[in-house]
């Protein structure tokens, strides 16, 4: 590892400290509350959109929301380790792609993403403890599909020869 990568780090390490960057990825909602000043004043102002790309760099790591407002798209670029910003997520997007570009060209319902089921450190542990295999209920096994054979009844010659054909009247 080389000087410039070990001072970023040591840099990432003093910025992450008492800061909590929830997982997050292109697709959710989050609402980042970022603090503005104004003159002497200082407010807390939210912005809420969907995650359309993360740039994972270290130090330089940034995120991209998008959100409309009176029927145009914003987007906003926060930097990850900003001290000024804190985030949280709303929902979780089920989305195939790292960087979702392409919900700029989309409106309306073709806009919408799925969401995606979360499964939290807890419930993972949770699901994992033998309590939680006895308390699940047992499928219900199929019942076998009994079919009934008849018994073949003994073959009678005559019953086998097809019957002559009738001259055909005229």
């Amino acid at each position: 590892m080389n000087l410039l990568q070990q001072i970023e780090q040591k840099n990432v390490k003093k910025l992450m400290e008492g800061k909590e960057i929830p997982e997050f990825d292109a697709g959710d909602t989050v609402r980042v509350h970022v603090k503005v000043v104004e003159g002497e004043r200082e407010r807390v102002q939210p912005f809420e959109g969907v995650v359309i790309g993360r740039k994972r760099r270290g130090i330089n790591s940034s995120f991209r929301v998008r959100k409309m407002s009176h029927g145009e798209g914003v987007e906003r670029v926060f930097p990850l380790l900003s001290p000024n910003i804190r985030i949280e997520v709303i929902r979780r997007g089920s989305v195939r792609r790292a960087k979702i570009y392409y919900l700029r060209d989309l409106t309306g319902k073709k806009a919408r993403i799925a969401e995606r089921a979360y499964v939290g450190p807890q419930q993972l542990e949770e699901a994992q403890t033998p309590e939680a295999e006895v308390t699940k209920a047992p499928k219900a096994a199929k019942a076998p599909k009994v079919v009934e054979v008849a018994e073949a009844a003994p073959k009678d010659e005559a019953a086998e020869t097809p019957p002559a054909a009738e001259p055909a009247a005229e």
